[in-house]
């Protein structure tokens, strides 16, 4: 019962919080792909994981939203790259569909442990 409510769990409900931010990001970036003068962000996924290891606040409303340099930009000003979010899509993608299946596994074990308590 102390994985629910311990450090473990906290860490992984802030690593879903920042790849659903990410995510969002990296939709932002590819919805903007034809906008000029829009500039490429990303969100310092290491630094928010490393907030959340330290305690410090994992409020997501102030996550380190950086702009991504080292970009070539286009004659309108525009530096979205559509296959670099493409591909930082898919891998936000598997890395929510796995921290989903450790949560999902905890919870399963949770649930035989219930059922047999019961028996």
């Amino acid at each position: 019962m102390s994985w629910l409510n311990g450090p473990h769990m906290a860490l992984l409900e802030r690593f879903l919080d920042v790849s659903a931010m990410r995510q969002t990001l990296v939709s932002t970036n590819i919805a903007n792909v034809d906008t000029p003068g829009y500039h490429t962000r990303d969100l310092d996924f290491r630094t928010e994981l490393q907030r959340a290891m330290n305690g410090e606040d994992t409020n997501l409303t102030s996550p380190f939203v950086v702009p991504v340099r080292g970009l070539i930009a286009r004659p309108d000003g525009n530096n979205v790259n559509i296959d670099r979010e493409s591909m930082l899509l898919a891998e936000v993608q598997l890395q929510f569909k796995a921290a989903t299946a450790i949560l999902r596994s905890q919870f399963s074990q949770l649930t035989t442990a219930i059922k047999e308590g019961q028996s």
